[in-house]
């Protein structure tokens, strides 16, 4: 009897790439489901009696009908992870849409179970440090574009949940750690920091947020596939630290800048309008905007995983650990210009 497959969408992307590998690895059959052009770096060294590629689009809904096919599992990671843009229908649209067109080829097929990627965005802020739950209202109001899109990617969702669909969704918290090829917004984080000049003092803000090493991440989906009850949902998070804590965690693992003086919202908005402007008339993507100064400057996005941990068995290593593995991986794979990573400590630089 053949062995059935499972299907993963995104698979070129960080979350995704990396679930192929623990899906490969634990002796499972998986079709990579990614764009003509994709960077397959991330999918190198497969094994081909294991792995396929499978080409499609997530908003034309018969290519992954076709791609679906011999499987019984789906995990449905894609998504164009991008805080801001000056179309903010790219990145809207992959969410909402390419959610619609899987769900609707994934009925079509009938399948066993599906693994939606949400995030914690879909759950809002709070002005104090108390952690968020799976139950938190969604509390903000023409957010940016990337929230948007996941919180109505995850109303598209319920509506698959509410036909019968056996959906599992999970919630990924801010997810850094080897494997960010592209990189994503997070690792460019991380990567400007490492670039900065020895003079720089970190500029940081009010509120704060919680860190997820990839790996961990990972592991959740494939619990919540095991696991996971039909129509729950589950976060996956790592540890709470403010804007300060971070980049104070950073300093000590790398020996680099140190955090400023955390400033408030009105600075905050100032300068994620100028770096919007900029943005606007001369590329680039900012990594902060007034949009995402309003809603999460002075606010948290503290949450807690203590279902997944209690249902499914989920653990997280350290915020700190995740960070020294971040960094490392970056460095060993030349993000980093050679005199940049001189000044990072020793044991993190690529051997």
């Amino acid at each position: 009897m053949k062995q059935p497959w499972t299907l993963v969408t995104g698979a070129s992307g960080f979350i995704g790439s990396t679930l192929v590998r623990q899906l490969v690895e634990q002796g499972e059959h998986v079709k990579g489901f990614v764009r003509a052009g994709s960077d397959l770096r991330p999918l190198g060294g497969l094994p081909e009696d294991r792995f396929q590629l499978a080409f499609g689009d997530i908003m034309v809904a018969h290519t992954v009908y076709r791609a679906l096919a011999g499987c019984t599992r789906l995990y449905h990671t894609a998504t164009n992870f991008e805080l801001w843009d000056r179309r903010p229908e790219r990145i809207i649209q992959p969410a909402v849409d390419g959610t619609r067109a899987v769900l609707e080829a994934a009925k079509a097929r009938g399948l066993e179970k599906i693994v939606v990627t949400s995030s914690v965005a879909v759950l809002g802020t709070t002005t104090a440090d108390a952690p968020m739950n799976e139950e938190h209202e969604f509390n903000l109001s023409d957010p940016e574009a990337y929230t948007r899109a996941k919180y109505e990617a995850e109303q598209v969702v319920a509506e698959f949940v509410e036909s019968g669909l056996s959906i599992v969704r999970v919630l990924p918290s801010t997810v850094i750690g080897p494997g960010d090829w592209k990189p994503t917004p997070n690792g460019r984080t991380v990567i400007a920091y490492l670039k900065a000049p020895p003079s720089f003092r970190v500029p940081v803000f009010e509120g704060g947020l919680n860190i997820a090493d990839v790996d961990d991440v990972a592991r959740g989906h494939v619990l919540a596939m095991q696991k996971g009850i039909a129509g729950e949902r589950y976060i996956l998070g790592g540890d709470n630290l403010s804007f300060s804590q971070i980049f104070e965690s950073l300093s000590e693992i790398t020996g680099l800048a140190e955090p400023g003086t955390p400033k408030g919202k009105g600075l905050a908005a100032l300068v994620g309008g100028l770096w919007e402007l900029k943005a606007r008339f001369s590329g680039g993507r900012p990594v902060l905007t007034r949009r995402i100064a309003r809603d999460y400057v002075g606010a948290y996005v503290y949450v807690t995983s203590e279902k997944a941990e209690r249902d499914l068995g989920y653990t997280h290593r350290s915020a700190r650990e995740a960070q020294a593995r971040s960094v490392r991986w970056f460095l060993e794979k030349g993000y980093v210009p050679e005199k940049a990573a001189s000044r990072v400590r020793l044991e993190l630089r690529p051997v």
